[in-house]
């Protein structure tokens, strides 16, 4: 495959394609739009964003996940970008952490079932890297046309206030910051956490607001006087600290990592990190525009690790899955990629890329396996069809193989 050729080839629509996806993150960093940004500043309030950028040290990236989740999702409801939330890793005085702040443009911050499984993933996230996490509150609760879907079942949103004590039970710290409403079930989760701060004026923790309990008791109460910061840190205790800007909460979630002690770490080899030899810009003119063009898997790899070094396993064995050694950023990893050209196999068998075939799972399990033992991370770079079909395949054992590599994969450590 002549490089030359793909480059000139693909890399003006690649650019397209990164044009397109950078116009889509800056309209789904809107939120709601500009009119709901507004609204929030009137209201003396920052925007989830930039809660995160005051929050996070500025000599550290923050890493967004989940920044498509909802896309073109609830239109007939008008829209849920990002899942009505903004999430990721990031640092927090020198603490690598997890960082979940609700939008409040959104839809007041209310909660769609997409945004009920971002979070849920954010979660499984720390725990699975006993990463700390910051919740940046500031919702309404449930989307009320859509409670049904959001609650009550196995992966639903119930299933976050499990998660804070499961979290709780492994240690791992949890801190909520609520800059705006905590409204019903959501409530549960700032006081669940460890440390509980709150925003005078603008931050509200209640199980029923002011015209609910006005309907089912009667009582005339203000939202200050019922779930108030002055209300849950001098009258309730359920919150530990009161500040009269989003600015001073911010500082002391800030103050509260600095004094967390240092954890184990994970015990991942690294040293100094060297930049691709192969130019990784080169990579929007190898990856071909057509999804069923081949293309060989081991140039986009040569672009993305240390000095361009991979140290292949079994190389001449299961070729449609390359796996091998090497580092990125200087820590050791393992790779598991599909191979994506075409394969003739020593037998004279003609292997489609992008397929896993028998030879292929048993070697990706064999592999996975072995990262396991050494205790490195394993990157999976997917560009996958599927497994291969048929009577020869089925016959072959597909699904023992197939079951193998799952295994490895779910058992590893």
């Amino acid at each position: 495959m002549s490089m030359n050729i793909d480059f000139n080839k693909n890399e003006d629509v690649m650019k397209l394609a990164m044009s397109e996806l950078r116009r889509r993150f800056e309209q789904v960093s809107l939120g709601g739009g500009k009119k709901a940004i507004e609204k929030q500043k009137l209201k003396n309030k920052l925007t989830a964003r930039e809660r995160i950028e005051l929050l996070c040290d500025k000599e550290k990236p923050f890493v967004e996940i989940g920044a498509f989740a909802g896309w073109e999702m609830y239109e007939e409801q008008g829209g849920c970008p990002s899942g009505g939330t903004v999430a990721g890793v990031g640092y927090v005085s020198g603490r690598q952490c997890i960082i979940l702040a609700n939008d409040q443009t959104v839809k007041a911050g209310a909660w769609f079932p997409i945004t009920g499984k971002k979070n849920l993933r954010l979660q499984e996230i720390a725990m699975e890297n006993h990463l700390p996490v910051i919740y940046l509150v500031d919702s309404a609760g449930v989307f009320l046309p859509m409670q049904d879907e959001i609650f009550p079942d196995k992966e639903h949103f119930g299933r976050i206030f499990r998660n804070n004590a499961r979290m709780s039970a492994m240690g791992i710290p949890q801190v909520a910051a609520v800059m705006g409403a905590c409204v019903a079930g959501g409530a549960y989760l700032p006081i669940m956490s460890d440390e509980t701060l709150m925003v005078e004026g603008n931050g509200s923790i209640f199980l029923a607001g002011p015209y609910l309990v006005k309907a089912a008791i009667g009582e005339d109460v203000d939202t200050e006087t019922l779930g108030g910061a002055v209300t849950h840190t001098e009258i309730s205790g359920i919150a530990d600290y009161k500040f009269k800007t989003e600015q001073e909460c911010i500082a002391q979630v800030r103050r509260i990592m600095d004094k967390m002690g240092k954890k184990k770490t994970a015990g991942f080899d690294r040293i100094a990190s060297k930049p691709p030899a192969k130019d990784p810009q080169e990579l929007y003119g190898i990856l071909p525009s057509d999804a069923t063009r081949p293309y060989d898997m081991l140039d986009i790899i040569s672009r993305i690790v240390d000095d361009s070094v991979f140290d292949e396993f079994k190389k001449d064995y299961g070729k449609t899955i390359l796996c091998g050694y090497a580092r990125i950023d200087g820590w050791a990893v393992g790779i598991v990629a599909n191979q994506r050209k075409i394969i003739r196999t020593k037998k004279g068998e003609m292997q489609m890329g992008g397929v896993i075939y028998n030879d292929s799972a048993d070697k990706s399990a064999r592999f996975i396996m072995n990262c396991n033992q050494k205790k490195i991370p394993l990157v999976f770079l997917q560009d996958v069809t599927g497994f291969m079909v048929g009577s020869r395949s089925e016959h072959s054992g597909i699904i023992k193989d197939g079951a193998k590599m799952v295994n490895d994969h779910c058992n590893y450590r």
